[in-house]
């Protein structure tokens, strides 16, 4: 039996629903998701592996046109390396109508000989009404790509994805154990529950301006102790984080460490800290310190 294996970069630009993809496809949450453009700041692979092909896919940040501030500049680099690293781009539309930004992203895939754009959320009512006229946009926006529908929420469709793809990779062994979901270990997957948490409970401003670090990560049989500091940029937004009498941080590190016992399979010990690093966002050093450089 042939067998297939290689690399996927999922993108798209924010907010198409890349990572609630990533983990449906892996099959586990190990890409943190949230209403708010540029939840996801690092390329993370998700593994899928079945007796036939292994699909290696690469969740990227979404693609950012309007802001070019060192992080996204960062951000926008990482998508860039992803694309080039990939044996097939799956870029991600949703219903309604082709806007600049995913054009934008288009236009970077001008050398990926192998293009899928799959259009996600279609198990909403609004989608519906809209699906066949909007495939019919894509095709004319996006020519020479196959286009597949879907609903990362739901699955639907996902197996005529994965079909798609599995033609289109190279033939060679598993690069990944069977039993792997990601190649991230468990710190990071730590730091990124805490920064879901946090981008969840927080509004437009503050989330962008923060950024968590695993000081301390220590396994005592089957229990977990984990340290993290979440440092944000202003002295203001340290009390945004911490709430009246401590009480928003505590429901960020309860409701993580919640998470990662469910991800990590035991008991966890979180203890969370709130710390002001100014200016770390447009700092080159701070962004290599946290693996976004």
């Amino acid at each position: 039996m042939t067998h297939r294996c290689g690399t996927v970069a999922i993108v798209g630009r924010p907010n198409v629903g890349k990572s609630t993809l990533l983990n449906r496809l892996a099959g586990a949450r190990i890409s943190i998701t949230s209403p708010k453009p540029q939840t996801t700041r690092h390329a993370i692979r998700g593994i899928l592996t079945r007796p036939d092909a292994q699909f290696v896919f690469i969740d990227t940040p979404g693609f950012q046109t309007r802001h070019g501030g060192p992080l996204n500049q960062s951000l926008n680099k990482r998508v860039q390396t992803s694309i080039g690293e990939a044996d097939v781009v799956v870029q991600l539309v949703t219903p309604g109508s082709i806007i600049a930004a995913d054009r934008a992203v288009w236009r970077l895939l001008a050398d990926c000989p192998q293009r899928i754009v799959a259009i996600n959320k279609i198990d909403q009512s609004a989608a519906r009404k809209v699906l066949l006229p909007f495939v019919k946009e894509v095709a004319a926006a996006f020519p020479e790509a196959e286009i597949v529908p879907l609903s990362a929420r739901t699955g639907d469709n996902l197996e005529e994805l994965l079909a798609t793809i599995a033609v289109r990779l190279p033939e060679q062994p598993a690069m990944y154990p069977e039993d792997e979901i990601t190649d991230r270990d468990e710190r990071f997957l730590a730091a990124e529950l805490v920064r879901e948490k946090l981008f969840r409970s927080l509004g437009e401003e503050v989330p962008y301006g923060s950024v968590v670090g695993v000081e301390a990560f220590r396994i005592e049989g089957a229990l977990r102790r984990i340290h993290c500091v979440i440092y944000v940029e202003r002295t203001g937004h340290k009390a945004i984080v911490v709430g009246r009498d401590g009480t928003r941080l505590k429901a960020i590190a309860s409701a993580a460490r919640r998470d990662m016992e469910e991800l990590f399979g035991g008991k966890v010990f979180l203890d969370v800290w709130v710390k002001v690093k100014a200016g770390w966002s447009g700092d080159p050093r701070s962004l290599r310190q946290f693996g976004i450089a």
